[in-house]
């Protein structure tokens, strides 16, 4: 498969890293508009491929059998368009677009495409994610009922141009940073969401910044919580100033008969059956191992490369579409509905974005 990577920044190098470790790819041809960018996928490559300013320019090429569409998150609506008009394998980066209108019309247009159209969940193929979701559907906890997760991180990192510290070109935080556990929740919950209540604010990173004059907007911490509309109640506790957590990120499930926890990157799934009042605990521990090279080519536990490997498979026809642009949709408007509840301090029912 010849690849061609648009986007060529940080998450375009992740994904030169991995798809240099997946059987049978090739990269042949990067598109961005920054030369200094380009330079630093070419590196990373280790040898020169085609370049192009626009992702138009790349298509028109006929270079390529699949692209990577890690540009910024507010051009992929405008970068996707000449992708499917020339009928490539697509694997795009979350957040699918930063509207809803966008996310809706590629999400329509994807539904009849012929070729694989992917949405980039990376965190459901965290192989201690992958292993605590298969548990859950097979029952581990009994029904579930609760659902909780954190993310206590880094702030965000410096971009070209820094635009990522503008809700106006991301989405917003929610968007860009939570429609992986959005995602997860939708996953993991087997039910659409019918409410989201967020209480979030900008209170501690960026304060000293400005652009234009303009100081960024970007949440940076938060608490929403989701009624989905099969009874289930999921919760997200995000801190983008907390990178002296020892665990990044922490999944917790509890059911009528256990509770499920994941812990990353220790890679530990700890099962806590219930026991009674004042019997003794019996907690099972069991730590998921990932592969060295794996988790050396990126920085989302080796997820990357087991999302590849599922990819190919489907270009294949080995495998189905598991993250469908159905489902990048669906996680955006959580994510611009919980924006909405954090700007007007109010719950939003999911039918008020159509959903």
């Amino acid at each position: 498969m010849r690849w061609g990577i648009v986007g060529s920044g940080m998450m375009g190098i992740e994904h030169i890293n991995n798809l240099k470790l997946t059987p049978g790819a090739t990269i042949v041809a990067l598109a961005d508009p920054v030369a200094s960018s380009l330079a630093m996928s070419q590196r990373a490559i280790g040898h020169e491929v085609a370049t192009f300013a626009d992702s138009a320019a790349l298509a028109a090429s006929g270079l390529c059998d699949a692209v990577v569409v890690s540009s910024p998150n507010f051009t992929h609506h405008d970068v996707l368009g000449p992708l499917m008009d020339a009928r490539l394998h697509i694997l795009c980066e979350k957040p699918l677009c930063t509207t809803l209108a966008d996310a809706r019309a590629i999400a329509t247009r994807a539904k009849g495409y012929d070729r694989i159209f992917w949405t980039a969940m990376e965190y459901r193929y965290m192989p201690p994610v992958a292993d605590y979701v298969a548990q859950l559907h097979a029952g581990r906890v009994g029904k579930l009922q609760m659902l909780s997760i954190r993310e206590h991180r880094f702030p965000f990192l410096v971009k070209v141009g820094d635009w990522n510290r503008f809700a106006r070109n991301t989405g917003g935080t929610m968007v860009e940073k939570c429609c992986h556990f959005f995602d997860l929740m939708r996953l993991i919950v087997q039910a659409e969401p019918v409410r989201i209540y967020c209480s979030g604010g900008n209170d501690v990173n960026h304060q000293d910044e400005r652009y234009d004059g303009q100081k960024p907007d970007i949440i940076d911490n938060s608490y929403t919580t989701v009624d989905f509309a099969n009874g289930v109640r999921a919760m997200l506790d995000l801190s983008m100033f907390a990178e002296g957590a020892e665990q990044q990120e922490e999944i917790c499930a509890v059911g009528d008969n256990a509770r499920l926890e994941v812990f990353i990157p220790k890679g530990e799934i700890v099962f806590s059956p219930r026991v009674g009042f004042m019997n003794p605990k019996q907690v099972e521990r069991r730590v998921v191992e990932v592969d060295g090279a794996a988790l050396a080519a990126g920085h989302h536990h080796g997820a990357s490369f087991y999302s590849h490997a599922a990819f190919a498979r489907a270009v294949r026809g080995e495998g189905k579409i598991e993250v469908t642009a159905d489902d990048g949709l669906r996680a955006v408007a959580m994510g611009l509905a919980a924006e909405i509840s954090a700007k007007e301090h109010r719950v939003v029912e999911m039918a008020e974005l159509g959903l």
